[in-house]
């Protein structure tokens, strides 16, 4: 039964939403759409935006510059531990020099 889709409803900004998921990622999508009710409650309590439109833009916004972020120290970390790796490499290679220079 792959490729099932059941239907959730979700709520969102006190409304409700029925949205069809695929079966087996219910609670991930209910997870989500917390999420993204949090982020339109942070826009809103800030008082700035008004009108539900702009509050979900403003959200959106928020949450695709979190992803951005998290995607650059994503790939911050794996250059890091490319360098951590290049260099254990040479230490390696000095340490296996050294042992040469014994025998």
């Amino acid at each position: 039964m792959a490729g099932k889709s059941v239907p959730v409803t979700v709520e969102i900004q006190d409304k409700e939403y029925r949205i069809g998921c695929p079966k087996g990622e219910e609670e991930a999508l209910i997870s989500t759409a917390r999420y993204v009710d949090q982020k339109m409650q942070e826009v809103r309590s800030a008082g700035k935006v008004i009108g539900n439109d702009r509050i979900a833009v403003m959200a959106a916004l928020n949450i695709a510059h979190e992803l951005i972020q998290q995607s650059k120290e994503s790939e911050y970390d794996d250059g890091s531990i490319l360098k951590v790796r290049a260099m254990q490499e040479r230490i390696q290679n000095a340490l296996n020099g050294l042992k040469q220079m014994e025998l």
